[in-house]
C-alpha cells in the first residue's frame, strides 16, 4: 500500500499521539507529552484507562480467536500502533487470521506501514476511512475480509468521537453488514467511577485536542449492543471483563465500560 508523504506539525498536540504516550509508545512529540501530562494532572486515572482498554482488547481477541474461532477482525479507529495490536494477538494464536485496520487520521496514516505486517498465512491491511462513512469502510474492507464468514468488529474508544446520537446508526450499519456468528467488541469512557474528574478531563481534552469527545453512561453504551447476545460478564468496566484472576480480588473499576457480544 503506497502511503502519501504527510507533513506532520510537531508543534500542535494530537489526540492519537497523546494516547500513544499514555500507553508508553514513542510516536509522540514534546507538545503531546506536555498536554498529556496536563490531562493526567487533572485526571490521573486516564493512564489506567488507556492501559486497561488495551488489556481488554488483548483478552477479547484472545477469547474470540481461541474460544469462538474467529479469524477475521475489523478494527475501526485503531490509532497509532503500540504493543499488542489486534493483528499481533490474533495471528500469534491463529496465523491465518485476517485483520483490517481503519482510521482516517493523516498522522495515523503516516504510520500505516508499521501496521501492515502479517504472517504469510494471514493478511493485514489498513484502509483510510471514517466511522462516519460506514459503507465506505465495508466496501474497502471487503477486499481483505470475507463478509459471508464471521467477523469481529472492534470499536475501542472511537464512538466517543461522534458526539451525537447519529453514532448508533453508524455502528448499526456496520453490525447489520456482519453475518450471524460475528461479534462486536466495544468500549468507551464513562462518568461512573469519578464523574467530576472525567468531566474535567473531557473538557481539557476538547480544548487541547483536534478531535473532540463525549463521555457516555453505561446505559447509553448498552444501546450499541441491542439485538446482540452479550457475553458474560456483560457490560462492565473494561478492567473487570474476564480479568483472569481466579480467586483474586476484582480489579479496580476504571471509567471505561465495554463488552463483547455475539450476533445471533
Amino acid at each position: 500500500m503506497a502511503v502519501e508523504r504527510i507533513v506532520i506539525n510537531s508543534s500542535v498536540p494530537h489526540s492519537a499521539r497523546i494516547w500513544n504516550y499514555w500507553l508508553g509508545g514513542k510516536d509522540c512529540y514534546e507538545i503531546d507529552q506536555q498536554v498529556g501530562d496536563q490531562i493526567v494532572g487533572a485526571n490521573p486515572m486516564i493512564v489506567d484507562i488507556a492501559r486497561a482498554q488495551r488489556a481488554f482488547l488483548v483478552r477479547a481477541v484472545e477469547h474470540l480467536v481461541g474460544e469462538a474461532g474467529i479469524r477475521q477482525f475489523l478494527d475501526v479507529g485503531t490509532g497509532l500502533p503500540t504493543a499488542n495490536n489486534t493483528h499481533e494477538v490474533a495471528q500469534g494464536l491463529a496465523p491465518e487470521s485476517r485483520i483490517v485496520y481503519v482510521d482516517h487520521d493523516p498522522i495515523v496514516l503516516a504510520h500505516a506501514a508499521a501496521l501492515l505486517t502479517s504472517t504469510p498465512e494471514g493478511a493485514t491491511d489498513y484502509i483510510d476511512a471514517d466511522l462516519r462513512g460506514p459503507q465506505a469502510i465495508l466496501d474497502q474492507a471487503a477486499k481483505t475480509l470475507d463478509f459471508t464468514q464471521p467477523v469481529a468488529l472492534i470499536l475501542l474508544g472511537i464512538t466517543a468521537h461522534v458526539t451525537d446520537d447519529t453514532v448508533y446508526g453508524l455502528v448499526g450499519h456496520l453490525v447489520d453488514a456482519l453475518p450471524s456468528g460475528s461479534y462486536l467488541v466495544l468500549c468507551d469512557d464513562t462518568e461512573v467511577v469519578n464523574p467530576q474528574r472525567m468531566r474535567e478531563m473531557i473538557e481539557q481534552w476538547n480544548e487541547a485536542s483536534d478531535n473532540p469527545r463525549v463521555n457516555r453512561s453505561p446505559e447509553e453504551l448498552a444501546r450499541f449492543f441491542e439485538g446482540l447476545d452479550l457475553l458474560e460478564p456483560g457490560l462492565v468496566s473494561v478492567s473487570r471483563w474476564r480479568p483472569g484472576l481466579s480467586g483474586a480480588q476484582a480489579p479496580a473499576e476504571v471509567d471505561d465500560f465495554g463488552g463483547v457480544a455475539r450476533k445471533p
